[in-house]
């Protein structure tokens, strides 16, 4: 991400910092994921599906991609403590 510290010689405050920035982007990737299912169920069958195939998807990586990031901080949160 733009701006994010080098692991390798980042400092406890920038360790916490990149935690806390993954821990709220993660959260809003999870919130958009329900909201889409919350959505989906609503739909007809034929859009439900074009939907489990392009959007889902895409959040979910994306989501997962966030979650990645935010262990290794943490992980280094605890390296650094």
């Amino acid at each position: 991400m733009d701006g994010e510290a080098d692991p390798r010689t980042a400092s406890l405050d920038q360790a916490l910092y990149w935690s806390q920035i993954y821990r709220e982007i993660l959260a809003m990737e999870e919130s958009v994921l329900v909201r889409i299912k919350d959505l989906m169920a609503k739909q007809s069958p034929q859009a439900r599906h074009e939907v489990e195939l392009s959007n889902v998807p895409v959040v979910t990586a994306q989501a997962e991609r966030f979650r990645r990031r935010l262990g290794f901080w943490t992980a280094r949160v605890r390296e650094l403590e």
